[in-house]
């Protein structure tokens, strides 16, 4: 037996010794599975007794199996196009047959096998040609000819074919029609052409009718039944994206004696306006054979509605390969705004990352190295430092600061250097600032970071209001961090999530866990963080401790069984298929999936209505969304605000953008025709990249160098309604350090300001000139502010010991505090702490029924909770049965039985008892948990292992 993350199958079916009496060929793909005919899903029958043989062959580059749900048969998977793979078993029940990969049976890839007592037969009632004037009118096209139609168009010019494999479509495609003659638009050879066609008017004489249909599952590809008095359209249907003929079944008995006409549309072109995504040539359809019928018809390749996921049609973009002039010219704006070329090639070329200092200068890495690591000492990779020296928005002086690096991701400045990520080198470049160059050679920190996939890497540097350097890191590249010459089982596991680095002490430390590939992260004005994320949904608020939906793989902890989802209320794509289809036909929603950087404006300049709002490049979509952040429970909902700016360029690749002294935003565009990540380097365009400057007309230019402010300058900085003189004066008096002036000053804001972001930036910056004591800290529990109390947590569990005055404050707070953000804080504080501290917090959270609904509470407060089982598993079930939190009892059965001791098991054997007299839904559930678990040989019915992780 072989475990599964759904379950446990025999992977080896019974042996084939005998002849197949029922044999069924299934292609797979993440639509689902079709049979030869075309049917989606089908229902598999075979009479009892009988053997059967199912196979399965692949048409993508995506992993699939099939599975039997009662039966416990799994096929090996499938990986590559054309595999094939087989279960073979005995017909004595029916089943269900599904693709067990993690996710696919969700996106449809499930349907039914049946057993039947006796014969199988499908018998369908025949049809009849509907008639006009006392003939039958030409709606099968076996006259060979365009006989009672009208076309208008190219499409259907020569549109009647009589052979399959036809000679517009390829010859691997069945057409499957009836008769001598069928209809194409176009096939696949002539997918270009569009058009109409549309038959005479006849009456409806019969209460159902059937025709059929193949082609493209786009909205421009349909058929329509019209009804000939109003035009209205009062049934359509597409293809689904196949070229086997399935019949369409009509239910026209509203309209019978109503007068009625045919209209086959194909008003897509399948013409791809991305230099580098192929011709839809499904962009055409496929009729034949209209009938009428007395009774509703069935055919066991019936096309339903249900199963056809229609793409949206192909976005139009107006431009492709501009000048950098030019590509400004052609975007467009808010009124207010304005966006002027700051730099371009050959001065600029494919900019990856860049950051802004302390004087507003443009601190860009030329990513010259991408996609593939150089052999060590021979990266390509420069960092250029650009400056607007007389305010007319471009970038005039361009200076060299260091050549010859390898695969750089990431860039900051601070703290007397230059941060830089290199996979898999995270280094540090002391600065020569009075000249502009190293002080010193680069200085490895830490290594360990993956390269397996090279746009995954370590990325979107920013500092933290804490002092500590942050960035993402990607799915599908695995790193194992740590100080050069750290032993392997010593190192710190990444993949997808959030980290963080020290400056001064030097700690590693993953922040958070999981998304997929997220390429930007910044703090909006309460010091809260937030990523954008590709493929899966894309807004995060990241949280101390958390672990959110992954796109691929499993967390490193086993006992996470469930992860914090998106805060988004919306997504970027359109369609059924999946993100990726929706590329490129998504505009009406914000353009795709795929995102790149991350800016909450809080420049201060631009109206009040953009401050707090998170903007990220939609890179298919060739767009700037917006999202609104709003409170709610302990995080934020994310809301669509309209589209900020509109490239109209397909080639525009704007990667990340930042505010600076005046308030105007600049952004690196990594200008290219090809937008996917490839790992072949002749893919990408090597001479192209651009600085747009983004300014409203209320901005206003500034030289400035803070280095050169006095201390006191630097502290009233933090008052400015520009959070860049915010960060990068606080980033300045931490490099300065412990100041009792600045201290004092500081308090001043703290205590007396009564604004709370201002509270909040005071109470940054003295944490990180290190001016708070415990002592303080734990008085500012008491704060009548929920972000000071909340920040006071994180600050005071830093260095993962806190005193028990402070554990005391901590426990009364997880009973009496209102606030469900600050139980957020003392629930992602716990996970800092030893286990043995955490129980008088943890049991009080567990039983804020408040909190049942709320968007991370009962994860954060499972995921401070699951070590306690290791320490006292007896008092760990006991709280958990009195937690009020939704899943938390099934949570600790699964972790207590992790255990596999015999206490463990002599404790779920209590619990079970004491389930079993209380009768409802909930302990019935646990009760069947605590069976598999206690029971692992018995048939369970395949329930969903909730251990199973994304």
């Amino acid at each position: 037996m072989v475990s599964d993350t759904f379950g446990k199958f025999r992977t080896k079916p019974l042996q084939d010794t005998t002849k197949i009496d029922h044999e069924y060929v299934l292609e797979t793909s993440m639509l689902g599975y079709f049979a030869k005919d075309g049917t989606r899903n089908p229902t598999l029958k075979a009479t009892r007794g009988s053997r059967v043989r199912i196979t399965i062959v692949n048409t993508e580059l995506m992993t699939h199996d099939i599975a039997l749900e009662k039966a416990g048969i799994k096929s090996k998977a499938v990986a590559e196009k054309g595999m094939t793979a087989s279960i073979i078993f005995k017909a004595e029940k029916s089943d269900t047959y599904y693709c067990t990969v993690p996710g696919h049976r969700a996106a449809g890839m499930v349907g039914k096998f049946e057993v039947v007592d006796g014969p199988i037969s499908e018998v369908t009632v025949a049809g009849k040609l509907p008639v006009k004037d006392g003939q039958p009118l030409n709606l099968d096209f076996e006259t060979g000819t365009l006989k009672d139609w009208t076309a208008t168009g190219n499409a259907f010019a020569n549109p009647i074919f009589r052979s399959d494999p036809s000679p517009v479509h390829e010859k691997d495609m069945r057409i499957g029609f009836d008769g001598k003659h069928f209809l194409s638009s176009g096939g696949t050879s002539n997918y270009q052409l569009i058009g109409t066609l549309t038959s005479a008017s006849f009456k409806v004489t019969q209460p159902y009718a059937a025709f059929k249909v193949s082609g493209g599952a786009l909205q421009d590809t349909r058929v329509e039944i019209v009804l000939a008095d109003t035009k209205k359209v009062i049934f359509h249907s597409t293809g689904q994206g196949r070229a086997t003929l399935q019949p369409v079944v009509v239910d026209l008995r509203p309209y019978l004696n109503k007068n009625i006409f045919i209209r086959i549309v194909d008003n897509e072109t399948g013409i791809s306006q991305i230099p580098y995504i192929p011709n839809d040539k499904w962009a055409h359809i496929n009729f034949d054979d209209f009938r009428f019928y007395p009774t509703r018809p069935n055919f066991p390749n019936e096309l339903k509605q249900k199963d056809i996921i229609i793409l949206p049609p192909l976005d139009p973009v107006l431009n492709a390969g501009l000048s950098g002039i030019e590509a400004a010219k052609a975007m467009t704006v808010p009124k207010g705004f304005k966006i002027t070329l700051a730099a371009a090639e050959p001065d600029i070329v494919r900019p990856i990352c860049f950051t802004i200092d302390w004087r507003g200068r443009l601190w860009v890495v030329e990513g010259h190295t991408y996609p593939v690591p150089a052999p060590e000492g021979q990266g390509r990779d420069r960092i250029l430092i650009f400056e607007d020296t007389n305010g007319d928005g471009t970038l005039d002086s361009r200076k060299v600061f260091m050549e010859g690096l390898n695969l750089v991701s990431g860039i900051e400045l601070g703290m007397g250097g230059v941060w830089i990520g290199a996979a898999p080198y995270f280094m540090y470049i002391p600065l020569d600032a009075a000249n502009d160059k190293p002080a010193g050679p680069p200085q490895i920190l830490l290594d360990g970071w993956g390269t397996q996939d090279t746009h995954e890497v370590l990325n979107s540097f920013r500092w933290g209001p804490d002092g500590w350097l942050y960035g993402t890191h990607g799915v599908f590249t695995h790193s194992k961090v740590g100080k050069p010459g750290t032993p392997d089982d010593q190192r710190i596991k990444l993949n997808a999530g959030v980290w963080r680095y020290h400056p001064t002490t030097h700690e590693f430390e993953v922040f958070a866990e999981g998304s997929s590939n997220p390429w930007g992260l910044d703090f909006n004005d309460y010091g809260h963080p937030f990523i954008t994320a590709c493929v899966i949904p894309h807004m995060y608020h990241i949280i101390q401790g958390a672990r959110y939906f992954r796109q691929a793989g499993k967390h490193f902890n086993p006992y996470i069984y469930d992860d914090i989802t998106t805060i988004a209320d919306h997504r970027h794509w359109l369609g059924d298929r999946g993100p990726h289809a929706g590329n490129f036909r998504s505009g009406a929603a914000g353009g795709g999936h795929a995102h790149a950087g991350a800016m909450l404006y809080l420049g201060g300049s631009w109206p009040a209505e953009y401050r707090n709002k998170i903007f990220m490049n939609n890179i298919n979509g060739a767009r700037m969304n917006v999202d609104q952040l709003t409170r709610s429970g302990s995080g934020y909902v994310a809301s669509h605000n309209k589209d900020f700016i509109i490239m109209n360029d397909s080639w525009s690749q704007w990667l990340n953008f930042r505010y600076d002294p005046s308030g105007s935003v600049f952004a690196i565009d990594w200008y290219d025709k090809n937008q996917c990540h490839s790992s072949n380097p002749d893919v990408h365009d090597k001479t192209m990249g651009r600085i747009f400057k983004i300014s409203h007309e209320n901005d206003k230019w500034v030289q400035v160098d803070l280095s050169k402010a006095t201390n006191a300058e630097l502290v009233n900085y933090q008052l400015n309604s520009n959070e860049w003189y915010v960060r990068q004066a606080r980033n300045i008096l931490q490099e300065r350090g412990p100041n009792q002036q600045v201290h004092e000053a500081l308090k001043e804001i703290l205590y007396k300001n009564p604004d709370v972001t201002r509270k909040l930036r005071a109470l940054w910056a003295l944490h990180v000139t290190k001016g708070l004591t415990e002592k303080e800290l734990v008085a500012l529990l008491a704060n009548p502010n929920e972000y000071v109390r909340s920040w006071s947590i994180q600050l005071l569990a830093e260095n993962k010991m806190v005193s028990s005055e402070t554990m005391k404050q901590f426990g009364i707070m997880a009973k009496t505090d209102n606030s469900a953000l600050v139980r957020l804080y003392l629930a992602s504080a716990m996970q800092r702490l030893a286990p043995s501290q955490r129980w008088e917090v943890v049991e009080a959270l567990t039983q804020k029924a408040i909190d049942k609904t709320d968007h991370n509470l009962p994860l954060i407060v499972w995921y401070a909770a699951e070590p306690l089982a290791t320490i006292d598993a007896k008092r760990f079930l006991q709280m958990a049965e009195k937690s009020k939190l939704p899943k938390f009892l099934n949570y600790a059965i699964q972790r207590t039985g992790s255990l596999n001791t015999s206490e463990a098991k002599g404790l779920l054997k209590d619990l079970d008892g004491r389930l079993g007299k209380v009768k409802s839904a909930q302990n019935h559930e646990s009760q069947m948990l605590i069976s598999k678990i206690l029971e692992p040989g018995h048939d369970h019915n395949m329930h969903n292992n909730e251990e199973a992780s994304h």
